[in-house]
């Protein structure tokens, strides 16, 4: 007899195998159902992402349209280029960084060390130019300067340049055809950053990382036209890399190309004739200051006047935007942006905002019809207009007797302005109307004209100048009422005097404000294509326009040509029997008043011209020059900064503007031949069945033809206005033209 049970099993033992049958059923049901959910369920999807694990994407990069001009003549285009790249992910991967392989590329490119690094840090808050702003995961381009010779080295000898290629590539040309600049217009471009990648993906027009943006001006206000859309190519590969096959190809599609209404001759006259005044102004002295005029900044607009259409825009000082091409170098970015640079990046035609001076009294003379004085009435052009103890002079201390309003705009007589304004000022009720009393009729006026809100012009970042109504002063002395009451004082300096008015009743329309307001002083600011749409309108008769530099957009292959139609804004609060004076005084203006002793011996019975002078002063500065003009196609504004009287500073150069459009020599004879542009250009290029666009050729250059035709000229080169006219005389103390003003600009000679 044995003590071993007969099954060698105990109920024990057979609850545990019971129990480890069951969780082996478990698992074994559980691992089938997850692969059933894998291969059966999901498997469609998860092949999909295998697949897509063994694609790599090869981007092929959308050639950038081209900029033209009016007639063709390419502003921006395309070049082939040596570019020399560097992948950040493959320097990374070295032990160094990649700082050796880079120190070799610099020997080889013959640049420093220091310099290729900087172009391959990435930009930051804390990091300064030169750097990288578009994605960590696009080739850096370090040069695309570099030769045959350099790109076969770097080639041939890969191995030592992990992460370096050289290979061909288009690359952004500004040639400035006929020697026309035309930067800020122009603008430049830059890589897309991943902010920018990620705030387009969702829309109709994404950016891949290799993509080049625009970042002011048409290259940015028409970047979606001109970048086309990238191609890419997929490539299946195996775990090694290498390729199997092609997945799929998306061609790249070339961006269209932008016709401007810019005509690349006209443009190069009036930026040469901008410079030129200034550095004419420059070694003129200036009596208020003493010394000669600075004549820092400047601004020229040439616009078709019934149309909105620009046809040159010059901002001073310029630059050359080709800097920007393959990325900026640290001297370069410097020389455009550190303190001493006066900031050429700034259009200062759209950008630049200065007190008018008297090229505002066409608003104030409008203001005045509207509110009831008659165009043709009389009003007293004194030497000087009291208010209590203060005494505000006319320029130079002239008089000329009761004078209607046209004759007020030719001899620019700030007096009969100071009493209309002064008198509406009053019937408003002063300083403090009665809640609806005020009819404000000068202020409302300029709304009116379109001041104080963008024109609406095609180029990006447009400023909007200031009308100082009544809301304005409000908002402005609630912003700054703490500081001026602290800085403040009664008896202190003329600064200190100013704060402290500011902080009792600086919110408040005072009659000294409404004074100088209407002759285009106090607080208000105004930008120079602002001028060319006002001066457009009463050229044209009374309609306003959406200034427009683009024309149309042509498809890469010349098969579609979509217009860009001119946009009607407005129209002058002007009646046609107010604007035909006002025709006729600033017609008056070139023949007998402020600005004919620049425009003697012009034909003015073949190609009638009209002007307005302005001269605005501002705190601290000196004078700013305005002259607004038009012929019944043209406007044309010029304005320079602290570069003295209107006509003075502008009247010269805008002459030879004119003489350019219209074939005027120097005697006042017309040769039509050397006309530019006597009529605006109508047409679009012509498109060859190719795609490409036919331009013509431009011979020698415009500003220097236009100069030679001067030569004749009796009036260019006077620096002494004829006693006649009414401007200063020399001797004259110009420290009792009127009393200093409470805050901001004021207003000397037009």
């Amino acid at each position: 007899m044995t003590n071993i049970p007969e099954t060698g099993r105990t109920p024990r033992v057979q609850i545990r195998l019971v129990v480890i049958q069951i969780l082996v059923l478990s698992l074994l049901g559980t691992l089938g159902g997850r692969l059933w959910y894998l291969q059966i369920r999901e498997g469609a999807e998860y092949q999909r992402e295998a697949s897509g694990n063994h694609v790599q994407q090869v981007v092929d990069p959308a050639v950038r349209g081209d900029i033209l001009d009016a007639r063709g003549v390419p502003l921006a285009d395309n070049e082939t280029r040596l570019v020399v790249s560097a992948s950040r992910t493959d320097l990374l991967k070295q032990k160094d960084d990649g700082k050796g392989v880079l120190a070799k590329l610099a020997g080889v490119l013959g640049l420093k060390p220091d310099e290729v690094q900087q172009k391959v840090r990435l930009c930051d808050a804390k990091t300064p130019q030169p750097c990288w702003n578009g994605s960590p995961y696009q080739p850096i381009p370090i040069t695309d300067e570099a030769t045959p010779k350099q790109a076969l080295q770097i080639r041939e000898r890969a191995e030592d340049f992990p992460g370096i290629t050289a290979e061909p590539e288009a690359v952004r040309r500004y040639g400035a055809p006929g020697k026309a600049n035309t930067s800020q217009v122009l603008g430049y471009l830059s890589p897309v950053t991943d902010d920018e990648i990620q705030k387009a993906k969702d829309t109709d027009s994404p950016y891949l990382r290799s993509d080049m943006v625009g970042r002011s001006g048409l290259e940015r206000q028409y970047d979606k036209e001109l970048r086309g859309k990238a191609g890419v190519t997929r490539y299946e590969v195996d775990n090694l890399g290498r390729v199997i096959g092609k997945a799929q190809a998306d061609p790249a599609e070339s961006g269209s190309n932008l016709v401007t209404s810019i005509d690349s001759r006209v443009q190069r006259v009036t930026e040469f004739e901008l410079d030129k005044a200034m550095k004419v102004a420059r070694q003129q002295f200036d009596k208020i200051t003493g010394t000669n005029y600075k004549a820092d900044s400047g601004a020229a607009v040439v616009m078709e006047a019934k149309t909105g259409r620009i046809v040159a825009m010059a901002s001073a000082p310029t630059y050359d935007p080709n800097v920007w091409v393959g990325g900026i170098s640290a001297k370069d970015y410097q020389t455009l942006t550190g303190k001493n640079s006066d900031y050429p990046l700034l259009n200062r035609a759209i950008q630049g905002q200065a007190a008018p001076g008297s090229t505002f009294k066409v608003i104030s003379t409008a203001a005045a019809v509207e509110a009831g004085y008659d165009f043709d009435g009389r009003y007293p052009c004194t030497s000087s207009y009291s208010v209590g103890s203060q005494v505000f002079k006319n320029f130079e201390g002239e008089s000329f007797g009761p004078i209607p309003l046209g004759r007020a705009l030719e001899v620019s007589c700030d007096t009969v302005f100071y009493y209309l304004s002064d008198q509406e000022w009053k019937r408003d009720g002063g300083i403090n109307p009665k809640k609806g009393q005020p009819k404000d009729y000068f202020y409302k006026a300029a709304h009116q004209f379109g001041l104080g809100k963008e024109t609406g012009v095609d180029l990006p970042n447009e400023v909007t100048g200031r009308v100082p109504d009544r809301q304005w002063k409000l908002d402005y002395w609630k912003a700054n009422k703490d500081a001026w009451c602290k800085y403040g004082k009664k008896d202190g300096s003329y600064v200190e005097k100013i704060a402290y008015e500011n902080c009792l009743e600086g919110n408040k329309m005072r009659e000294g404000d409404s004074i100088n307001y209407s002759i285009g002083q106090g607080d208000t600011l105004v930008t120079p294509i602002q001028e060319a749409v006002i001066y457009g309108a009463v050229a044209n008769g009374g309609t306003m326009y959406h200034p427009t530099i683009g024309k149309a957009v042509i498809s890469a292959d010349g098969k579609t040509v979509t217009p860009i139609p001119p946009r009607k804004s407005g129209r002058l609060p002007v009646s046609k029997a107010t604007l035909k004076g006002m025709n006729d005084a600033f017609s008056g203006v070139v023949t007998r008043g402020t600005a004919a002793w620049k425009f003697g011996g012009w034909p003015q019975n073949k190609i009638p011209l009209h002007a307005k002078t302005g001269t605005a002063e501002v705190y601290g500065k000196q004078t700013t020059s305005w002259l607004a003009t038009y012929s019944k196609d043209y406007t044309v504004i010029m304005t320079i900064a602290q570069a003295g009287t209107g006509s003075g500073a502008s009247g010269e150069a805008v002459r030879n503007i004119y003489s350019a459009l219209y074939g005027v020599k120097g005697d006042g004879s017309i040769d039509k031949n050397t006309a530019l542009l006597p009529e605006p250009q109508k047409t679009l290029p012509k498109v060859r069945p190719d795609g490409t666009v036919a331009a013509p050729k431009i011979k020698g250059d415009p500003a220097k033809d236009v100069e030679a035709a001067q030569k004749n000229n009796t009036s260019n080169g006077d620096e002494d206005q004829p006693a006649a006219a009414t401007s200063p005389s020399p001797n004259t103390n110009s420290n009792t033209r009127r009393r200093p003003r409470r805050r901001g600009s004021r207003r000397t000679r037009t």
